[in-house]
């Protein structure tokens, strides 16, 4: 009964919602998937009155449970057979810090990936940039699998979805940059 209960779960863990190892690994590797992820817990909403991008102190930064959930969406990610990755963030330090996190390397800042919370007017003109940014990064020949760290309001915008912190979003893209269709993939 044991063996058969681990034996299940064995099963499971290869399989989350829908998408195996290989065939994540796969479809990143392909030249129409990218994987969104919403930075990892940083508790309250919003940032602080007066914060500035250029001080992570004054910013809503990721709390102990947050780094360890970073850390673990790495392994995780590595366990699905993705070994390198490029990863982009946005600018923001509860972001930076996901990224880095993740452990794929040197992190690039991408501007299309700013949060746009305190200014909702910004969500479609931020989208269109960001979809022109995926159709240039996904037509780069011998690319790595592309892993977007940005914000809810960013993936909410670009594929209708309102995720948790640290879940992530497989989506296949279309030829002007624009989210076909998605798979929601909870924190591991």
């Amino acid at each position: 009964m044991r063996f058969g209960l681990w034996f299940v779960a064995a099963l499971l863990s290869l399989v989350h919602v829908g998408v195996s190892a290989s065939t994540l690994a796969e479809k990143l590797r392909s030249a129409d998937y990218v994987l969104l992820m919403r930075h990892a817990l940083a508790p309250g909403v919003g940032d602080p009155r007066g914060y500035s991008l250029d001080r992570c102190e004054t910013q809503r930064n990721l709390d102990a449970q947050g780094k360890q959930q970073a850390v673990r969406a790495g392994n995780w990610l590595r366990q699905q057979g993705i070994d390198k990755a490029k990863v982009l963030s946005s600018v923001w330090c509860r972001c930076q810090q996901t990224a880095e996190l993740l452990a794929y390397g040197p992190v690039s800042i991408e501007p299309s990936l700013a949060s746009f919370f305190d200014t909702p007017d910004r969500a479609e003109a931020q989208n269109q940039v960001l979809q022109r940014m995926l159709v240039n990064m996904l037509s780069q020949p011998h690319r790595k699998p592309l892993i977007l760290v940005t914000h809810h309001v960013n993936i909410l915008q670009y594929v209708g979805e309102n995720i948790g912190s640290g879940d992530v979003v497989l989506v296949r893209v279309g030829a002007q940059g624009q989210a076909l269709e998605y798979s929601l993939i909870p924190s591991p």
